[in-house]
């Protein structure tokens, strides 16, 4: 059966392909349309009436970059911009990798909240198998470039060419990369192209310079037209769009955006986001469109995040080994009196939508980790809430028996195979028993630390009494060997938090 074709194919705009002169869009510098959503901090739920908390996974590392490009320039980041799972899961953890046929191993840990003594802290971490450079399946990439005027500024498209430059290298002769842009119309500035042809990618690379409005509605049709037209079965199928989000000439419904991402996500196609730049950054736009593409959204704020993105991470950025991954917790009333989830704020989901699998949820690459923290309010104590008045109608429920096991609460895991239909299940529980802060893994440390930071910047009113000292003093002595420096780089931001928001006390 014939296929309906979504988009209309022909030669490379003269605008799109080294243009002799490139249409330039003067902006104000000082102009700041940089758009986030609204995030409010999850609250304390009572066992007794909630006792299923239930969330999707999110591998998104956006949030951290994002953040430490505002640090870095001297300015607190806006508070609607700073995800906190998103800062933890920046970091690499030392989890065990699955056994054998398992897609996930699972870890978790339990031990004193280090902002509430009368809280507990508890880390359940996931991770996902590795794969070996050699085993990752041929990939069909395509790159949809934003081109338009607004990517003109050095950390733009400047910096996109260099990051792109590091992935052609990369490339294998089963590999097949194709470049499709739009700035005012979208443009097909290289077909398919065998990655042993390296030499002609990167000149199409080079070519690429900004002009014009953008049209990013009608390069993504584009981009998964080409995409299905190259399908490898078996192999690593995406579209990879490269943009600062600011789709702002053509059909820019968003409804209309999902669905068409939605269909090809069916289809096996899958989305990865790239942002770049900043003052025009539309991070709530872009954050979506990955969530239903069954990809990832990074942020490149520098040549180094873009090695880390493409280069040393591309197993867990392109290669799907899980999806509609959710987790969903109970909480044991016989130990547990309350808890609150520590981000994951837009990832919640229903406690029905666990089982339903046409519910879409997050996905998981090779290598792929996710660490997610509660903090527990043990049995006895308070929970701090809202007081709700006790039922006229209906008795409280009573305990079931496996509450005398003592155990604080039970992880349960529901997952699709890559190209799989029906969810599997997995299950773990995990026992109350409470270790020292300072005997617990280093792992551990870290994350609760990247969650204070987090909470410091958003000056979240679940922060009990942290300060600036104790995460400061959390993140150093759970440094760890940190291979890569990611560790160490933080602290730097740490301090720089630090002194901004000592001048942002003083100014009030």
């Amino acid at each position: 059966m014939k296929r309906e074709s979504r988009g209309r194919m022909g030669a490379p705009s003269p605008a799109m392909v080294a243009p002799s002169t490139p249409i330039m869009m003067e902006q104000d510098p000082n102009l700041n349309t940089e758009a986030y959503s609204r995030i409010d901090d999850n609250p304390f739920h009572r066992v007794a009436t909630a006792p299923l908390s239930t969330f999707s996974v999110d591998v998104d590392t956006a949030s951290y970059a994002n953040l430490r490009r505002f640090l870095r320039d001297g300015q607190l980041p806006p508070k609607d911009a700073v995800r906190i799972e998103e800062m933890i899961n920046y970091f690499s953890y030392d989890y065990p990798q699955p056994a054998k046929g398992e897609p996930f191993s699972i870890t978790t840990e339990v031990t004193a909240s280090p902002w509430n003594d009368k809280l507990q802290l508890v880390r359940i971490g996931l991770e996902a198998p590795a794969i070996d450079d050699a085993k990752v399946p041929a990939r069909n990439l395509v790159f949809l470039l934003d081109v338009s005027g607004s990517m003109s500024s050095p950390a733009k498209l400047p910096l996109l060419r260099q990051a792109m430059t590091l992935l052609v290298n990369q490339l294998r002769p089963q590999d097949k990369i194709a470049i499709v842009t739009y700035a005012g119309n979208a443009g097909l500035v290289l077909p398919a192209t065998n990655g042993r042809e390296k030499d002609t990618i990167r000149n199409a690379i080079a070519r690429l310079e900004p002009g014009g409005s953008t049209n990013g509605a009608a390069g993504i049709e584009l981009a998964y037209n080409i995409a299905d037209q190259n399908r490898i079965k078996g192999g690593i199928n995406r579209v990879i769009l490269a943009t600062d989000g600011d789709f702002n000439v053509g059909t820019t419904s968003e409804g209309e955006l999902t669905r068409l991402i939605e269909r090809e996500r069916e289809r096996g196609v899958f989305l990865t986001v790239l942002g770049f730049g900043m003052r025009n950054l539309k991070d709530s736009t872009m954050e979506k469109l990955a969530d239903r593409g069954n990809g990832n959204y990074a942020y490149i704020d520098d040549l180094d995040e873009a090695r880390k993105v493409l280069v040393k991470e591309a197993g867990a950025t392109l290669v799907t080994v899980a999806k509609d991954v959710k987790l969903q917790i109970e909480f044991n009333p016989a130990t547990v009196a309350g808890y609150r989830l520590i981000g994951y704020e837009n990832r919640l989901l229903r406690d029905q939508d666990f089982n339903d699998d046409k519910k879409d949820a997050g996905d998981m690459g090779a290598g792929h980790s996710v660490t997610a923290l509660y903090e527990i309010v043990p049995a006895g104590v308070p929970v701090p809430a809202a007081k709700v008045d006790d039922l006229k109608y209906q008795q409280k429920p009573a305990p079931a028996p496996a509450s005398a096991s003592q155990e604080l609460l039970t992880v349960k895991i529901r997952y699709k195979e890559p190209d799989g239909k029906t969810s599997k299940l997995l299950s773990r529980p995990l026992a109350n028993t409470k270790v020292e802060l300072a005997k617990t893994s280093a792992d551990l440390r870290w994350a609760a630390a990247m969650a204070g930071f987090g909470m410091m910047l958003r000056e979240s009113p679940h922060r009990g009494n942290l300060n600036w000292v104790q995460v400061q003093a959390m993140a150093k002595g759970a440094v760890g060997t940190d291979a890569e420096g990611y560790r160490a780089q933080a602290l730097l931001l740490i301090e720089q938090a630090v002194k901004l928001s000592s001048k942002t006390q003083v100014a009030r």
